[in-house]
């Protein structure tokens, strides 16, 4: 298995820079693993495809308002600080540009000074850890002044609508900056009508990385990194997983982020157990799947990790032939895309 398997042809006009009218109007293509089959319909039908008894498992992170656009406190140069993740009280493992001209002991300030900080460590990569201060209450001053981190590949500047429509309606946990995208298609009526027919829902956290867009880089997969991602899954959520699994229902993962949660913590049985951490779990064809039966998801980058994971799943020629089919169809790519479900 190469990288470039994993490479498919995609007209630029296809990566959504906005996301649909309503959330649950969004595409969504159907794989059948089977036989390869494929339906087209529209998010909201996903309904007519989970069964009492199923178990949809969403991830519950928050986008954070990563990225601060300010000025060095003594020079007045401009500087962008992205928050990667929270490492302590007020202190953040951050990249920051430029890079060469932000030292240890800079004091940096955004939003005319309401928000302030001070480079205490110089890590690699354009890395440093920052200590953040505010007047008042910081969470609420960082989501006054930071913007919400869209993906590289929307080429527009964040808007006030994407601090509604990139976090997902379930959202509650602070800590991603990049949003588990299959689930922004949902929302609270459509939850609410799928309980109603007897699919239950479980909640995990698994706060995104900024790793999540990064391509592999090298043409042997097994010489490629993963960035560690933080999770947490509660006893009662490990409960509903087995008694699912049990009862012959089937485990329903919204997104990557999901599957990745449950397959690092399931045993060869399938089971799971209450756990938090890092993963770094790095799933790719040949791969048994031992929890997830079936994978909601929108469509992902070429020769992308998330890509090679949902391969893993539906096949590798399936899933690219799907890819094709999604393009001549014209559907919209990326994290404001389409989705797609694989039964």
């Amino acid at each position: 298995m190469r990288t470039s398997d994993f490479d498919y042809e995609l007209p630029k006009e296809l990566i959504a820079q906005y996301p649909a009218e309503r959330r649950d109007e969004s595409r969504l293509l159907v794989l059948r693993r089977d036989d390869g089959a494929i339906e087209h319909r529209r998010f909201r039908d996903v309904e007519e495809f989970l069964c009492p008894g199923d178990l949809l498992v969403v991830n519950e992170t928050e986008v954070i308002p990563a990225r601060l656009l300010g000025q060095k406190r003594k020079t007045g140069g401009a500087v962008e600080v992205f928050l990667l993740e929270e490492i302590g009280s007020g202190r953040w493992e951050a990249l920051v540009r430029p890079a060469a001209r932000i030292r240890a002991g800079a004091e940096l300030e955004f939003g005319g000074g309401s928000l302030t900080a001070r480079v205490v460590r110089e890590l690699d990569g354009g890395k440093r850890v920052v200590e953040l201060s505010a007047e008042r209450d910081l969470a609420a001053v960082l989501q006054e002044v930071g913007r919400v981190p869209l993906p590289p590949y929307i080429e527009r500047e964040a808007e006030d609508a994407d601090r509604d429509r990139y976090q997902t309606v379930y959202a509650s946990e602070r800590g991603a900056v990049a949003a588990p995208t299959a689930g922004l298609h949902f929302t609270e009526p459509l939850l609410e009508r799928l309980e109603s027919q007897g699919v239950g829902i479980a909640r995990l956290v698994l706060h995104v990385g900024l790793g999540t867009f990064r391509p592999i880089a090298v043409e042997d997969p097994e010489r490629h990194e993963m960035e560690s991602e933080r999770y947490a899954l509660d006893a009662a959520a490990a409960e509903a997983v087995n008694a699912t699994r049990e009862a012959g229902g089937r485990v329903v993962a919204v997104g990557t982020t999901c599957v990745r949660v449950l397959e690092t913590l399931a045993d060869e049985d399938g089971r799971v157990a209450a756990a938090s951490g890092g993963t770094r779990l790095f799933i790719r064809p040949p791969y048994r799947y031992r929890c997830v039966d079936v994978l909601l998801t929108n469509f992902h980058l070429p020769r992308s990790t998330l890509l090679m994971l949902v391969a893993a799943f539906g096949g590798r020629e399936q899933v690219l032939a799907a890819y094709a089919e999604a393009v001549r169809e014209r559907y919209r790519f990326y994290s404001y895309g389409d989705a797609m479900l694989l039964i």
